[in-house]
């Protein structure tokens, strides 16, 4: 038998339980403030993404895995087919205006939230099966508890000091920018008024965080009206911007070099990350970059000549 994954094979797998999984964001945000459960939100393609299949049949579809985890968390799944009639007209209209909330960067992605929707944890498919996973997932729920006690701590303070817990306490979430951006605007008020002459250079970052979501808008405009030229021209224009620094200018590289890899040009997204490595070789990101770059080269390199072909798969 191959180990080749056979997406074939698992696009024959029924659909999630309806019992289990919502696709109803707003009910679930209720039902979660109602138990005080977290939820558990699947950013999925259910008949694309193979990562995302993978992901269903070795964890969420396993009764081991409902069994346990319907105690701890409201199950969401927010699916992005290509198959439109896999969902409602309504469902999809709200799954699209949630991307604008939570601005994914691939699939699947799983956001674990409150019941306000405010994410505390991302992560993405895991080897090991429902065991494994649900570990993980139990790791992930501590930092809603460490959130929100660093929250009540800053809460009893005042000046930069509140500010600083703050900060501290966004950081620890460990999620994109963009995602603390458009789910924490009131705990990012907070600071800047307890720290009106950005002592902490929280605002200032935040400037450069809104440039960065402008970035982000533009290119996904692009790329889902699969204009390549309008993706390079908001690349540019971001690694233009006196503002975009840091971290954040290598993130751009790399969405630039991945709209080049999404065309298969991989030449063109192996001279952007070569460009970007170059610029900042001990950046934050620069370990990624290169990864992504290796990658890149493997797939330009095609199956070395003895490899087992998955035609028919």
């Amino acid at each position: 038998m191959t180990r080749t994954l056979s997406l074939f094979a698992l696009l024959l797998l029924p659909p999630l339980s309806a019992a289990t999984w919502n696709s109803d964001f707003d009910a679930a945000l209720k039902e979660a403030k109602a138990s005080s459960k977290a939820v558990l939100i699947d950013f999925t393609g259910s008949d694309w993404c193979a990562w995302c299949i993978k992901l269903r049949k070795e964890v969420f579809d396993r009764p081991e895995f409902e069994a346990a985890a319907k105690d701890k968390f409201v199950l969401v799944e927010l699916d992005y087919p290509k198959d439109k009639a896999r969902v409602t007209e309504a469902v999809a209209k709200q799954n699209e205006a949630l991307l604008k909330r939570y601005p994914i960067k691939g699939y699947p992605t799983i956001l674990i939230c409150d019941g306000d929707g405010r994410p505390f944890a991302a992560t993405a498919y895991q080897e090991g099966g429902p065991a494994k996973y649900l570990l993980h997932l139990d790791e992930l729920l501590a930092k809603r508890a460490a959130r929100d006690k660093a929250f009540t701590e800053a809460g009893g303070k005042e000046g930069v000091e509140k500010s600083k817990l703050l900060i501290g306490a966004l950081e620890g979430l460990q999620l994109d920018p963009a995602m603390v951006a458009t789910n924490y605007a009131e705990i990012a008020e907070q600071i800047k008024k307890a720290d009106p002459q950005d002592e902490t250079g929280f605002a200032k970052n935040e400037g450069a965080q809104g440039r960065f979501g402008e970035f982000m808008t533009k290119l996904g405009e692009s790329r889902q009206a699969k204009n390549l030229e309008g993706e390079v021209k908001a690349a540019e224009e971001a690694l233009a911007d006196p503002k975009i620094t840091g971290e954040l200018r290598q993130q751009v590289f790399g969405h630039y070099a991945a709209s080049f890899a999404y065309a298969k040009k991989f030449d063109e997204a192996i001279g952007v990350l070569n460009r970007a490595i170059g610029e900042t070789p001990d950046g934050k990101r620069t370990v990624e970059l290169q990864d992504f770059r290796t990658l890149l080269e493997r797939l330009k390199a095609g199956p070395p000549p003895d490899a087992p072909s998955s035609k028919g798969e």
